[in-house]
């Protein structure tokens, strides 16, 4: 940078207020009087010469400069028109600092328009811990994956596995880049090395470090996978989308005429495919609640997800009692169970809007980080719905994947019956849930707030599956099915010859002695649960038994892996 003076000044004053100037910008300076060059300075000490910075370093910091701002001025004339941030600046928002970037003069050499080749990559820290990082430069031919972008991201993951560091990956890419150069022969996804190995290295990262994405734009074609094989998915609404082909091809291919939202907005994958775990207003959100969900997450498998200061409740956890009905149909909001039980502020909802029949999603009790998995009773009487079950498996999964104790709040009649929901796959999907519960090694512990019918139980951790404690309260009510579906299976040919009233009270008095069967009391003296104790006190057994269970060991298993997939 140049500063002219305009008059002279001696060598020693020159000096002086070029170091002060260079020191304030954090960039070298020249001091030019009437002319002439008269002092220089720059980081660090001077040398001889009376400079800090030779005219080659000069040239190189230059070039650097120019690939810091990105591409074209049309590149950044369109991110201003979808209303989007230039991606560094979105680098500012998630990281505290960046330590490092690899291959940022990819492409640079052979054209001005790819800086960076669209794609930075490196190590940022984000609250102390090292995280890697890739980011699409979207004023790079709309954030497309060209071949030396290609090979920078499968780079950064070799380090994140090599380092057991988290990946963040800023996602806003139309896919592969397909107007190919001599140097870039277009779209090499096949290659052993190439566009392919970048998933392959996906898939190899997952359960080794959480893998946190943020959909910033539309993803189309092959790259949409990179989103949905993160941990974690967190979408930008208005800008974000993916599917894995565009409206234009869908159309062409299919006759069918859609637009992007419709195809694959926010709305789509935050309530019906379920591929979203959480849509936020805007960028500054996004960065917000990507630096919120890391702080529930150990930087690898073998560590402990971070504690934090303890906090009490939301709400007053004697209270807890008050919340649950005495009849087990009637709805109430799981929410206000959870917020009795979990440190204030603490409950980080996953994917609340799809199939909301269950709720899952990270908190903390006593500053220690926990998965709560709980029946939503205000949804269907909390009965478990194919993709509730899908919901299910894969939270439990991660959360077993990262040592995050899981805590079951089980009040449900069970899975859902009929026609619709066999189609639907309501056995292959509910078996992945009760196979993910069962081979869950984290501490689990189940708490049976109401009812807990047929094999809604096994899925929700009942004593059979592993829980290191099955806990209930005085509403709860354990049985193979429900007193309705009991009464009908057992008497269903008395009850059909009965009309009008004598019918009705047929039906009330077997339920009543249906009901005998349930005692929770007398379940509990035949120890089919490990405790019976008053709701008020639950919060504090909970905060006993994690801190016991700390350091409960895993288990080798005698083969390679199940059979079941998430």
């Amino acid at each position: 940078m140049e500063i002219d003076v305009g008059e002279e000044i001696d060598g020693e004053t020159a000096r002086a207020l070029a170091t002060a100037v260079s020191e304030h910008l954090g960039r070298s300076v020249e001091l030019v009087a009437d002319g002439e060059r008269v002092a220089d300075a720059g980081e660090g000490d001077w040398n001889e010469a009376g400079t800090v910075m030779t005219d080659r370093e000069q040239r190189l910091r230059d070039d650097i400069e120019g690939v810091l701002t990105g591409g074209p001025e049309r590149g950044h004339g369109k991110i201003a028109d979808l209303g989007k941030l230039f991606v560094r600046d979105r680098l500012e928002m998630v990281f505290d600092r960046i330590e490092y970037e690899d291959g940022t003069f990819a492409r640079h050499s052979d054209d001005d328009d790819l800086a960076a080749d669209g794609l930075l990559t490196g190590i940022g820290l984000i609250d102390g811990r090292r995280v890697a990082f890739t980011a699409n430069d979207y004023t790079v031919k709309a954030g497309s994956l060209g071949q030396d972008g290609v090979e920078k991201v499968i780079r950064i993951e070799e380090r994140a596995m090599e380092l057991d560091i988290p990946m963040l990956r800023l996602i806003d890419s139309t896919g592969a880049r397909l107007d190919a150069t001599e140097r870039d022969p277009g779209d090499t996804h096949m290659g052993r090395y190439h566009g392919g190995r970048m998933f392959y290295n996906q898939c190899r990262l997952s359960g080794q470090v959480p893998q946190i994405g943020v959909l910033y734009g539309p993803d189309i074609a092959g790259s949409a996978y990179t989103p949905v094989f993160c941990d974690f998915l967190i979408m930008v609404e208005g800008i974000s989308g993916m599917a894995i082909a565009s409206p234009r091809i869908v159309a062409a291919m299919t006759g069918e005429e859609v637009d992007m939202q419709s195809l694959g907005g926010p709305e789509v994958h935050a309530t019906r495919s379920g591929s979203a775990d959480l849509v936020v207003p805007d960028e500054q959100a996004a960065a917000e609640t990507a630096r919120d969900l890391l702080s529930y997450l150990p930087q690898n498998y073998t560590e402990k997800p971070p504690e934090s200061t303890p906090v009490p409740p939301l709400k007053n956890p004697k209270g807890l009692d008050g919340v649950i009905p005495e009849a087990p149909n009637e709805a109430y909001d799981v929410h206000d169970s959870i917020d009795r039980l979990v440190d204030r502020e603490s409950f980080f909802e996953l994917k609340p809007r799809f199939a909301p029949e269950l709720v899952t999603g990270l908190a903390r009790i006593d500053g220690r980080p926990v998965g709560i998995v709980a029946n939503q009773p205000n949804r269907i009487s909390g009965a478990i719905f194919p993709d509730s079950a899908d919901k299910g498996a894969g939270f439990v999964w991660t959360c077993d994947a990262f040592n995050i104790p899981l805590i079951y709040l089980c009040d449900t009649p069970g899975f859902m019956i009929g026609s619709q929901v066999e189609r639907e796959g309501v056995l292959r999907k509910g078996r992945k849930f009760i196979y993910a519960t069962a081979n869950a090694q984290v501490p689990k512990f189940c708490v049976i707030t109401r009812k807990a019918y047929g094999a809604g139980i096994y899925a929700m951790c009942g004593p059979a599956f592993g829980a290191d404690a099955t806990l209930a309260l005085p509403s709860a009510e354990i049985s193979v099915m429900g007193p309705d579906a009991a009464v009908h299976a057992l008497f269903g040919e008395q009850i059909a010859e009965l009309d009008g009233e004598a019918r009705e009270q047929f039906v009330e008095s077997a339920k009543e002695e249906f009901e005998n069967y349930v005692d929770i009391e007398a379940q509990a003296s035949n120890m089919e649960v490990d405790e019976l104790l008053p709701a008020g006190d639950l919060r504090d057994q909970l905060r006993a038994r994690l801190a016991t269970f700390a350091t409960k060991r895993r288990d080798e298993r005698p083969r390679h892996h199940g059979t079941v997939l998430f």
